[in-house]
């Protein structure tokens, strides 16, 4: 059964190539007259053929500099035909990844935790230094690094847990602990020997999560509270931890499986997600969050620096920094880096992408991330590309978005992210 990765930013990456580890370049001059605007009518059109495409219902909050658009097409709840709306909650997904990456990175400013450090320093009970033999072991040799940058080479817990629709219905309904998950990872064949290469793994965020723990004796979800969510006034946003039902009012999230139709699976325990995806918040307060990262407001200068220290994902013009993405797009005025991350899980997609220095910003969110058919989800995820590029560039987008679908190719897929 094909299952469509709601990869919404790197369907967006083209093919401009970037030096492994090196940071990502910001546009050469400040950004220009096509950045300093929202074509309101423009976005409208894109979002609305999105829609038209097969996404039962889409949000976006659009800013520029002091200026802001909420625009809203669609359904929230299809059978009850309520419309979408710009400020409901939502689960974001990966997008979880940036604020532990953020989390972890602070830790490393108190020299709680270190950058480089094996990880077998924090959980020798998961990935020990040495093996039963006495041989040295992959604990010795990830580092927290590798975690946050997806170049530890473990396999994606997710890939092996979810492999049907049953074992989504399972996971629905079960509370998993983030440790058992790890192991499930950490049992899977290696993609390669640990900094060898580039491979997303959720499993990397697991033990991210766990190391947060391990230091702090707080759960990772009150640390991410403490340091960003309560400073920023970030309201809307929160961890469910194993509460299946989203507080207050939100989308309802749809997966389609077969010619049966949409599934709705809006309660859900997301145990089983944890600190690789488990936050729901909102465009605006994603929006806040990420110019806050960006403009340095969250890190110290060392911390920042290391935070856009990118590395090569195998996709052209995608790298990935410690928990932040960074795609380029052929805006009219000249190739433009847009930093941010993309979040997809049980019938939400969320994508959040930022110029380098937050002048403007796009987060936008859907409530379907899975279709019957690849030629169903490459439909979609054209005409979502094509509002995408829209809202980044403030121009009509290109006719031809083959090179667009080329950047998913390599990337994980899954009901679940």
């Amino acid at each position: 059964m094909p299952f469509a990765r709601p990869v919404a930013a790197f369907a967006l990456a083209l093919a401009v190539a970037a030096p492994l580890g090196a940071p990502a370049p910001a546009a050469a001059a400040p950004p220009s007259t096509p950045y300093t605007g929202i074509d309101e009518k423009l976005i409208r059109s894109l979002l609305r053929a999105e829609v038209a495409a097969g996404m039962p219902g889409v949000y976006t909050e659009v800013r520029a500099g002091a200026e802001k658009a909420r625009l809203a097409q669609g359904l929230a709840d299809v059978p009850g035909e309520r419309p979408m709306e710009t400020y409901l909650r939502h689960r974001v997904g990966s997008i979880t990844k940036t604020f532990v990456a953020t989390t972890v990175l602070q830790l490393v400013a108190e020299k709680k935790v270190g950058l480089d450090a094996p990880i077998a320093t924090y959980l020798p009970e998961l990935l020990p230094a040495t093996g039963p033999d006495g041989k040295p072991d992959r604990g010795g040799q990830i580092t927290v690094r590798m975690l946050l940058q997806h170049t530890s080479g473990l396999a994606n817990y997710t890939d092996i847990l979810t492999t049907s629709p049953e074992a989504i219905d399972w996971a629905r309904h079960t509370t998993i602990p983030p440790a058992v998950l790890a192991r499930i990872g950490i049992g899977g064949a290696p993609v390669f020997a640990p900094g060898k290469g580039w491979s997303y793994s959720n499993t990397n965020y697991l033990l991210a999560g766990l190391v947060i723990e391990r230091v702090t004796g707080k759960p990772y979800a009150e640390e991410v509270g403490r340091r960003i969510l309560a400073p920023l006034k970030l309201a809307n946003t929160y961890a469910p931890g194993t509460q299946p039902r989203i507080r207050g009012k939100h989308d309802r999230a749809y997966i389609a499986y077969d010619a049966a139709g949409r599934r709705d699976y809006t309660d859900f325990n997301m145990s089983w997600a944890w600190a690789a995806g488990e936050l729901v918040s909102t465009t605006a307060d994603l929006n806040t969050f990420y110019r806050a990262l960006l403009t340095g407001k969250l890190l110290a200068p060392a911390q920042q620096a290391e935070l856009l220290r990118f590395a090569e994902t195998g996709q052209p013009g995608v790298r990935y920094g410690l928990g932040l993405l960074a795609v380029q797009l052929p805006c009219p005025t000249g190739a433009q880096w847009f930093y941010g991350h993309d979040g997809g899980t049980v019938g939400h997609l969320t994508s959040s992408l930022h110029t380098p220095d937050a002048t403007r910003q796009v987060t936008t969110a859907e409530n379907q991330n899975v279709w019957v058919t690849d030629a169903e989800a490459e439909r979609v995820f054209a005409a979502k590309g094509r509002a995408q590029y829209a809202s980044l560039c403030n121009a009509a987008p290109p006719a031809d978005v083959a090179a667009l679908r080329a950047a998913r190719r390599a990337l994980p897929r899954g009901p679940l992210g």
